[in-house]
């Protein structure tokens, strides 16, 4: 039997996990430190959030006791900004699991006041808080909007959290959607990843657990369970210490899934069996109603078709897992094949009309039913009936001819109602295709943006390092070697001045000198490693100073500056200095050049740098194959601050070279 999909079971994870997710593993003592920080004298701040902690503990099991924590949670937070933002999400949470219109609009004005806190912490919660909104309009809004939520907000503000186990649990998530659309490869990547982060972050934790089990759902739907027993038995080997915790249901609806998907039959009901009777114990509803569809899905593969049909209409009949139309869908349909393997064709005809009305709605266009089948086994059967009536009453050859024609006519526009409903299956199957082809191209997009974002921040290290590096270096050696080099040239002096023998001493004058040169390049040094006049005087005095610096007998450099703005970030500033004086002094050492033209000007955000030279030139396609630190140095600057880069030269006719930076750039 085919493994059957519902979006409330592949979500189930997901919402479970974060509902969840603040709770550890050890219960009875997260239970006993809490109650202790609100018997003993803390400050109301601190006794805030072990109330609202409480809250989410109770709000499955008894939501008098997680409403009355809320109650006192709220008072206590009053006198404290961040505590009462807090207080609306923990309201949210309150409602979760029963009234998701009030808690999507308290997680809602949870996220706003959230915004206001611009801290690690704050941005925590934010990411938090956008989920759950998330999740409680997924019925509404479907899974698509899910996902838009966790790539454009959710992921961003955990991110500049800096909480690596919160990045994980929403790795897991993303994973969860993603295995909800078949795509089970990249689902399986990014559970991984958020496996790995977990064992060495939070190896413990509830987190970790949720992990391990969304990879078991993952493996199970793509059909391979023994890649999935493994990342079982390492959950079961995390709860085994707990053995009253409210994790477990969970875990035997996955091993239900994996026995079932090895074919472990009576082993799938079994589980099913302890998983159902834990979920009805803590009153974890939706849980139970799914595991009745597991028992369904094993005695489908029983061939115990009779039973599996009274599973599906009881689920039905309860209403919890036909809420969403897609499972709703679904359901019908299952109806329908089942029906069929009980060679009941008219109730299988009446449930795939009705799973046919709901599928347009959510352009669903597979189905295991072969409809052309069905509906002539119907009219075959209804025809039987027609004739065995007609010998019994012994009607009239004529009257027998008519309801002939009759039944041709009815055969010709069932035929025709047939054609097109499969034109409208061809039709909705390309619309498909071309809808999963434009999500993937913009999850693709969304996951470039993400990788751009991480190598800009590296970018930004590597080159802070290299300024601290050149910082300290230039500054060890104007204070250190400097000092010791000066000083031995003043000994020196001295010595010569109380000996007259030596005033005359060639060797001497000689040494002397060559200290002098020795201090005077050892300042060059340092000046290139750490610029003192931009420190000083600014950019445009900084870049002033380069030139006049670096020109000699041969060499004139004509520095022009228009419009430079001093308010400048100091980093910016740098990286400007930086770029100039990698230009010049390529220049140098490649053009053969005697003049140099360096313009440098700033229109609002924008810096623009344009540097001539009347050198020897070059052709610009060996650059393709060139990798010097100093041009790589020069593109990580460029691209550090979105800028552009442009050069143009020929052999014998110089170089131009035209820059464009971005001065608001995050340096």
């Amino acid at each position: 039997m085919k493994k059957i999909y519902l979006i409330s079971i592949c979500l189930l994870i997901a919402i479970t996990a974060f509902s969840q997710q603040q709770i550890p593993l050890n219960e009875k003592h997260y239970l006993d430190s809490l109650e202790s920080i609100l018997r003993t004298k803390n400050p109301d701040s601190t006794k805030a959030s072990a109330n609202f902690s409480l809250v989410e503990y109770w709000k499955v099991k008894d939501t008098v006791k997680s409403k009355s924590y809320l109650l006192r949670g709220k008072q206590l937070a009053e006198k404290y900004p961040y505590y009462k933002a807090l207080s609306l999400f923990y309201e949210g949470q309150y409602y979760f699991s029963w009234n998701p219109v009030k808690a999507s609009a308290s997680f809602k004005k949870a996220e706003q006041a959230f915004a206001a806190f611009k801290t690690p912490k704050g941005y925590g919660r934010r990411a938090a808080a956008w989920f759950n909104y998330a999740l409680m309009n997924k019925d509404e809004k479907g899974y698509e909007f899910v996902t838009r939520i966790i790539l454009e907000k959710v992921l961003p503000n955990a991110e500049k959290a800096g909480e690596r186990v919160m990045l994980a649990h929403f790795y897991t998530q993303l994973s969860t959607l993603l295995m909800n659309n078949y795509q089970f490869a990249r689902a399986g990547n990014y559970n991984q990843k958020a496996i790995d982060l977990l064992q060495k972050e939070n190896p413990d934790s509830p987190n970790l657990l949720f992990a391990y089990l969304n990879g078991v759902s993952i493996y199970c739907y793509d059909g391979k369970p023994a890649k999935a027993e493994p990342l079982l038995q390492k959950a079961k080997a995390l709860l085994i210490p707990y053995p009253g915790s409210v994790n477990y249901p969970l875990y035997y609806y996955n091993e239900a899934l994996y026995n079932s998907t090895a074919k472990k039959l009576d082993q799938a009901l079994l589980s099913a069996d302890k998983g159902m009777a834990l979920a009805k114990k803590y009153n974890q509803k939706q849980i139970y109603q799914q595991f009745f569809f597991r028992k369904y899905e094993v005695y489908g593969q029983q061939k115990a078709y009779a039973k599996a049909r009274q599973i599906l209409l009881d689920i039905v009949k309860d209403g919890t897992l036909t809420a969403a139309i897609n499972d709703k869908a679904t359901i019908y349909s299952e109806l329908a094949k089942t029906s069929q393997n009980l060679n009941d064709y008219k109730e299988a005809y009446n449930w795939l009309s009705k799973y046919q009305k709901l599928k347009d709605s959510i352009n669903n266009n597979q189905t295991e039913l072969k409809v052309s089948e069905l509906e002539t086994k119907y009219r075959t059967t209804q025809n039987q009936q027609k004739i065995a009536a007609l010998q019994a009453q012994n009607k009239q050859a004529a009257l027998e001819v008519k309801n002939e024609n009759l039944y041709k006519w009815l055969l010709a526009l069932g035929c025709l109602t047939l054609l097109i409903t499969l034109g409208l299956v061809i039709v909705n199957a390309r619309n498909s295709r071309k809808l999963s082809a434009q999500k993937e191209i913009n999850y693709r997009q969304q996951l470039q943006d993400l990788e751009q974002k991480q190598q800009l921040k590296v970018t930004k290290a590597m080159l802070d390092g290299e300024e601290h590096e050149r910082e300290r270096v230039a500054r060890d050696l104007h204070d250190g070697l400097g000092g010791m080099l000066a000083g031995v040239k003043i000994g020196l002096s001295g010595w010569s001045n109380t000996h007259s023998d030596a005033a005359t001493d060639k060797d001497l004058h000689r040494i002397i000198g060559q200290l002098d040169s020795s201090v005077s390049e050892l300042r060059r040094i340092a000046r290139n490693l750490l610029p003192e006049t931009l420190l000083k005087f600014g950019l445009e005095v900084a870049l002033k100073d380069l030139c006049e610096f670096y020109m000699r007998d041969d060499l004139h450099i004509d520095f022009q500056a228009f419009n430079i703005r001093k308010d400048i970030a100091l980093s910016i500033q740098l990286n400007i200095y930086r770029i100039v004086q990698e230009l010049i002094s390529n220049t140098i050492k490649h053009a053969g050049a005697t003049q140099i033209i360096l313009q440098c000007s700033q229109n609002d955000a924008v810096f623009y740098i344009t540097i001539e030279d009347d050198g020897c030139g070059f052709d610009i396609t060996i650059l393709e194959n060139m990798k010097g630190m100093g041009l790589e140095n020069l593109k990580n600057r460029i691209t550090f601050l979105n800028g552009k880069f442009e050069l143009q030269s020929a052999i014998n006719e110089g170089t131009t070279i035209n820059i464009e930076l971005n001065t608001n750039a995050d340096a």
